[in-house]
């Protein structure tokens, strides 16, 4: 088992314990990739919560970025490494680019995973 699965297990695990997605931590991740500047797991800070994004994609399964239809996962992690506007209407300011040269692509994925694993 990878680390990222193994800390993807332990925050859906310390999510349960917890009593539900009101209960879950931010993952350290997201500190070291600064992405609790602007989200919060419950609350909006200048992005939506976590949750709110959680649950406007639960059912959901694609997402589409550049005019162009990509599995959910997928899309939201373009979505996360080129920012942009547009998804929300909670902000007049537009997600940075927190991945451009898309060196990051294994540590995007494991917080659209744990964002999207919110919603359960």
């Amino acid at each position: 088992m990878t680390n990222m699965n193994l800390n993807r297990m332990l925050a859906v695990l310390a999510m349960m314990v917890a009593g539900g997605a009101q209960g879950a931590e931010m993952p350290e991740l997201a500190r070291k990739m600064n992405c609790t500047a602007c989200h919060d797991i419950d609350k909006t800070i200048v992005g939506p919560s976590w949750i709110s994004v959680a649950k406007k994609y639960k059912g959901v399964t694609s997402f589409t970025f550049d005019d162009k239809d990509y599995p959910l996962v997928e899309g939201l992690m373009m979505k996360v490494s080129k920012g942009g506007t547009g998804n929300w209407i909670t902000t007049p300011y537009p997600m940075p680019a927190n991945d451009a040269m898309g060196t990051k692509q294994d540590e995007i994925r494991e917080l659209v995973t744990f964002i999207l694993d919110l919603k359960k």
